[in-house]
């Protein structure tokens, strides 16, 4: 596609974003202004409705009161004619009152022991209903019958008189009555006239609000309905009572006071109710109802001085929408129509424009095909044109500039490329890269003679060149590359292919990618086992002097005893008898000579029998109870201070624990006045396990350390000063090592370091 093309295309896609947001902007300002003007309108029809109900009320309740003082007449005047005894009372005789006075019927209610019971009625159905059942209206009989005020909210209350709300009659569903309550105390019996309510009825349906409600329906064909609700019955059970064997609804709790509710959703409606009642505010709620998509709002209304209403208005939101999509296609074709305009406009502007740059465009193409000696000319150099010439004219320049030192730069790089290759694969060093998870990704020739794995083979897979007895030390190393560290001339043991154990020095180091993420592990392999091997002919050289040294010195401490034997045995000779004492210190000297022998066998004798994992925490508490007993006797505290990361390392638990036992029972006869001993486990920076022992003894001079560990040498009275190189010699077979610190009167610290990989 051309730049000509693009250009045009790209401006008249700008102008499409302009105008489409013009378009949405307008829909969403007029959607929301008509959606306003919806509720606003609700609002209004709202407040018609609830003037129109206020009035209807204020005129319906001034009937029901006249109906209830005609009816508290009509039963003062019934009572003049009636006996005061319910007995004496005829149910004819009320009839011919009921004619007289120009009411419906008349019925005597009398209390017995636990219910109030109709006995006498000119209505035959209303003899023996009882009260019991019949809510707050059972609560007004009583407290007529006692004298006292009647307290329910609901109905007309005079002097000795109570008229409840119209409703539908108990004895017949159809019909709706009113009645009136009266007891003054003379009588065993509550006179209770009353008629039918029609008028009432015919009231609300030709002057109240339901004819409002139909007005403004006709009135409005967005308007679906208009419904009345009180939000102190909606969304609970209606109260219903058990007429003549049908449910009805009481007249005076209804939840929909006035209107239809087809377009229902209770839950959703009951929560606007609520909020709308309690804050005194309008609500609006969207929704899709039986199919239909409306806009209901409702709106609180008090009526009278504290009964409050919901109105609820439901409209057609299709008819709101068909107005809003009618004006949004009509701007819709309007920006269709300048979108072409521009398309085409631009395409002929952006040809104009392109002529120069094509021209710029064909010298660029000789450039890029090696020409950088062609140069463009351009009409006028001071515009944007002349400065793309100048440096388009510019670039052809430097690159040929940089053409030729890439050429050198080549050249330069395949020699050192080469080179590496060549020191690579010649040098007698095991070379390989892996990944992260320790797959093998390159290796050099002399990997493959020194582990004897092909890299052809090998290449992508983990290789068991790490003994299990090494595992934890490579995972050690791992996460020190991970760290960004470097791992040099570290000497351990790797397996081969064929099974064989060698001796290597490793260098480890990461591989970083041009982020600085590691992304691999590269590791130089040397073989040391023949060098191993001459040291340890070494070692067993040097054993052999020790041993003449040994050899030496046991044989002069064993000397001194003998002496002593042997001239007590020449004494025995001589006089034929011994003494008690001169026995006693033969035998004395006797276990010194065995003493000896034994500490110089634990010389002889092999090391590091049994090899297993070690917990220090274990080995140093076990060491605690071993000694707790002596500690407490010299008066002597020891105090334990453990890291939480101490991992196990491996040995002879036994000749470890006699190595302690040793460190501590030196310590404890440095101290004859007691004190502190503490024993400290921690890591060090190389990750090499340290056992300190520091007590607060009477320390020693650096010309005894300096003799510490010498066969024979020692400061105690019956020592042999063999204990402290047996101890070294235990160290070193678990490639460990002792280090003693120390100055006269302020204690001594005995350190126990194992390796990292121990």
């Amino acid at each position: 596609m051309s730049i000509k093309l693009k250009l045009s295309l790209f401006i008249s896609l700008i102008v499409a974003v302009v105008l489409t947001l013009n378009i949405s902007f307008y829909y969403i300002s007029s959607r929301n202004e008509m959606l306003a003007n919806a509720e606003q309108q609700s609002e209004v029809i709202a407040r018609q409705i609830g003037a129109t109900v206020e009035v209807s009320e204020q005129a319906k309740r001034h009937i029901e009161d006249s109906l209830g003082s005609m009816l508290r007449m009509a039963a003062i005047a019934a009572k003049h004619q009636l006996p005061n005894d319910i007995d004496e009372v005829s149910n004819e005789q009320l009839a011919d009152i009921s004619e007289q006075l120009g009411i419906d019927h008349i019925t005597l209610w009398k209390r017995t022991q636990d219910d109030i019971v109709a006995l006498k009625s000119s209505e035959p159905d209303e003899i023996n209903l009882s009260a019991k059942s019949w809510d707050y209206w059972y609560t007004a009989f009583n407290q007529l019958f006692d004298r006292v005020p009647v307290t329910v909210e609901r109905g007309q209350k005079l002097p000795d008189y109570w008229s409840g709300p119209y409703n539908y009659a108990t004895s017949n569903p159809n019909v709706i009555n009113k009645w009136g309550d009266y007891y003054d105390g003379t009588t065993n019996y509550m006179i209770n006239p009353y008629v039918n309510a029609d008028i009432l009825l015919d009231f609300e349906r030709l002057a109240g609000t339901d004819a409002l409600v139909g007005k403004l329906l006709k009135d409005n064909e967005n308007v679906l309905e208009i419904t009345g609700f009180d939000p102190e019955f909606f969304g609970k059970e209606p109260i219903l009572k058990l007429k003549k064997g049908k449910l009805v609804y009481n007249l005076d709790v209804r939840a929909v006071t006035f209107g239809q509710y087809d377009y229902k959703n209770e839950a959703d409606d009951m929560k606007q109710i609520v909020a709308a009642a309690e804050t005194d505010n309008m609500t609006t709620i969207r929704a899709e109802i039986n199919g239909t998509r409306v806009l209901k709002s409702f709106i609180p209304m008090t009526i009278g001085s504290n009964k409050t209403y919901v109105i609820g208005i439901t409209m057609d939101r299709a008819f709101i929408d068909q107005m809003l999509y009618r004006q949004l296609l009509l701007h819709s074709l309007i920006s269709f129509s300048l979108i072409v305009i521009t398309l085409f406009s631009s395409y002929f502007i952006s040809g104009i424009l392109m002529r120069p740059i094509n021209h710029v465009l064909l010298k660029v193409n000789e450039i890029a095909a090696g020409n950088f000696g062609e140069r463009i000319t351009v009409a006028n150099p001071k515009d944007e044109l002349g400065h793309l010439a100048g440096s388009v004219n510019s670039m052809s320049d430097n690159l040929n500039l940089y053409m030729n030192q890439l050429k050198e730069s080549a050249e330069e790089l395949r020699s050192t490329k080469e080179y590496l290759e060549s020191f690579i694969s010649h040098t007698s060093d095991a070379i390989f890269v892996t990944d992260l998870k320790g797959n093998l990704m390159q290796a050099n020739k002399a990997f493959e003679f020194m582990y004897g794995w092909r890299y052809a083979e090998a290449q992508g897979q983990p290789l068991p060149m790490v003994p299990e007895t090494h595992a934890e030390e490579a995972e050690q190393h791992v996460h020190s590359i991970m760290k960004g560290e470097t791992i040099a001339d570290y000497e351990t043991i790797r397996r081969t292919k064929d099974g064989r154990m060698i001796d290597v020095s490793l260098t480890i180091s990461p591989i970083r990618d041009g982020e600085g993420s590691i992304i691999a592990i590269a590791s130089i392999s040397r073989n040391i086992t023949l060098r191993k091997q001459t040291e340890e002919i070494m070692r067993r050289s040097e054993k052999l002097s020790v041993v003449g040294q040994l050899a030496a010195g046991v044989a002069h401490e064993v000397r001194n005893p003998l002496t002593t034997l042997k001239g007590f045995l020449q004494l025995h000779k001589i006089k034929g008898t011994l003494t008690d004492e001169h026995l006693d210190v033969m035998m004395n000297e006797l276990d010194h000579i065995n003493f000896i022998v034994s500490e110089f066998l634990v010389l002889a004798k092999p090391q590091v029998q049994s090899i297993q994992p070690i917990n220090i925490r274990e080995l140093i508490n076990n060491l605690m109870i071993l000694l707790d007993s002596q500690a407490t006797l010299a008066g002597i505290v020891v105090d334990t201070d453990f890291v939480d990361d101490i991992p196990n390392i491996t040995g002879d638990s036994n000749q470890l624990k006699q190595v302690f036992v040793n460190i501590m029972k030196n310590a404890m006869e440095a101290m004859p006045h007691g004190g502190t001993i503490r024993i400290r486990v921690f890591r060090n920076d190389r990750y090499q396990v340290v056992i300190q022992f520091i007590d607060q003894g009477i320390g020693m001079t650096e010309e005894e350390l300096l003799r510490i560990g010498e066969p024979f040498y020692t400061m105690k009275e019956t020592g042999t000063g063999l204990g402290l190189m047996v101890c070294q010699q235990i160290m070193n077979h678990h490639k460990g090592h002792i280090h003693i610190s120390s100055r006269p009167g302020t204690g001594t610290t005995v350190e126990v370091v194992f390796p990292s990989s121990a």
